[in-house]
């Protein structure tokens, strides 16, 4: 069945600046939580780290002619926050520069830039006096945003607060498995609450700089399937919706927390840090949401992993992921299911209705093999397969109702993805660590077609 797009729909693919920059200690960048992280032995798979990663900071116009041959309507990147001002000093020119030519440079080639100003890596020396856990990094972002708003403001028009809250805080702050790489329980939850606060915070200063900007936030939501009648799946399934998406949507777009929060949670906090102005600061109008999306989430009731509430991490919710016997898992071992995107969305047009702003997909996509065949070309067959039925999802819900304006592909190229190091491909083009060469995979052709036609197969 032929999917078909309207013609503005807005078909983009995104990248992260610690993921792909590489030039971490050049022109002024100062260190960030992710450089700590990665220089730490044993947090990164091979100890692998995003020092040169793909060498944009020097390559930017090579990767924008790419660009430009894919026909992309958009491309999402990030600020580097420790680039434009690495602590609460002044701002770094050199590293708005950097921006300045990045943006100009998309302009020119006909690509509408959109900027995310938090992709997680948060300046090393603010996270030395307490980080996300603390109310004046929300502050300091504010001002962050400010300046990035203001110098940039007059050529780009779509701003994104932050990039998955979810990650920053529960990954970092309680799983331990991001930076700043700790496991906790209330430093968690103080995370994900003074994020919430700055993105509100941020999206009043970017409104005040660039009065015409359109301003959103992206969430990684979780399309969570009840794994049996019994009532503990049933229990594991709230306690999943609840750290994975009430805890981030409920704030942005009702200005509440929901009441399981306290219950789930009594053990570690008293919730006593929450002042009574931050949810509606955080509750700010919205010109879209963005969903980054990659895996069905199927959580199954087991056993905590720390009997004692009071010494729990936040991310304990004696939940564990089901795996469908011989069902087919991308290189990050993450399950497919295409119309679990559609069920996302579809909940979110039910739980919020006319509360829900338009959205932009503004990540999907797939690690897979991408083995580099005798004749150089990499026929990913996989990302195409996945990328064409997610796209259908897509379709699928606007044919329901929901108001979706646009697809970013993650990601434009291979990058370091995080903790799991440069093995998991997830790019429309093909880079060699080694010599920084850019090839483009099958995917990438097949891509430019849907993006020329509006039109999924």
């Amino acid at each position: 069945m032929t999917a078909q797009f309207p013609p503005d729909f807005v078909f983009g693919a995104a990248t992260a600046s610690y993921q792909i920059e590489g030039a971490v200690a050049e022109d002024g960048r100062r260190p960030s939580i992710w450089d700590t992280f990665s220089h730490t032995p044993g947090k990164v798979v091979a100890d692998e780290n995003g020092d040169i990663a793909c060498d944009h900071y020097h390559r930017f116009g090579e990767d924008i002619e790419l660009m430009r041959q894919l026909g992309l309507d958009s491309y999402r990147f990030s600020l580097a926050w420790p680039r434009i001002k690495p602590d609460d000093g002044p701002v770094n020119a050199a590293g708005l520069a950097f921006y300045d030519k990045l943006v100009d440079e998309l302009l020119a080639a006909g690509i509408e830039p959109a900027a995310t100003l938090y992709h997680w890596d948060l300046p090393q020396a603010l996270e030395d006096r307490g980080g996300w856990r603390e109310r004046s990094t929300a502050e300091q972002f504010a001002e962050y945003a400010a300046v990035a708003a203001e110098h940039l403001g007059d050529r780009v028009k779509r701003w994104i607060t932050l990039n998955e809250p979810f990650c920053s805080s529960i990954l970092g702050y309680s799983e331990g498995v991001h930076a700043p790489g700790v496991q906790e329980g209330e430093g968690a939850l103080k995370a994900a609450h003074h994020l919430m606060l700055a993105h509100g915070l941020a999206a009043q200063r970017v409104r005040a700089a660039v009065p015409d900007a359109e301003v959103g936030i992206t969430l990684n939501l979780a399309s969570v399937q009840q794994v049996s009648d019994s009532q503990a799946d049933a229990d594991a399934a709230r306690r999943s919706m609840l750290i994975d998406n009430l805890i981030f949507t409920e704030p942005v777009l009702k200005g509440t927390y929901p009441a399981l929060a306290r219950e789930v949670w009594a053990g570690i906090t008293d919730f006593s840090w929450i002042q009574d102005c931050d949810l509606a600061t955080a509750h700010q109008p919205l010109d879209f949401l963005g969903v980054n999306f990659y895996f069905p989430t199927r959580p199954k009731a087991v056993a905590h992993d720390e009997p004692d509430p009071a010494k729990r991490v936040a991310s304990d919710l004696g939940t564990e992921q089901v795996i469908h016997e011989g069902e087919y898992l991308t290189e990050m071992g993450w399950p497919v299911d295409a119309d679990a995107f559609t069920a996302l969305f579809t909940w979110l047009r039910d739980e919020y209705g006319d509360a829900l702003p338009p959205i932009y997909v503004t990540e999907n996509g797939i690690a897979c093999p991408d083995v580099v065949g005798p004749d150089g070309t990499v026929d990913d067959q996989d990302r195409i397969r996945y990328v064409g039925d997610h796209l259908a999802a897509v379709r699928s819900a606007m044919d329901q109702g929901v108001d979706i304006r646009g697809y970013y592909l993650w990601s434009l190229m291979d990058n370091f993805e995080w903790a799991r190091g440069y093995q998991p491909r997830f790019g429309l083009v093909h880079v060699d660590y080694e010599t920084q060469q850019r090839t483009p995979k099958a995917s990438f052709g097949w891509y430019r077609d849907v993006i020329a036609t509006h039109e999924v197969e």
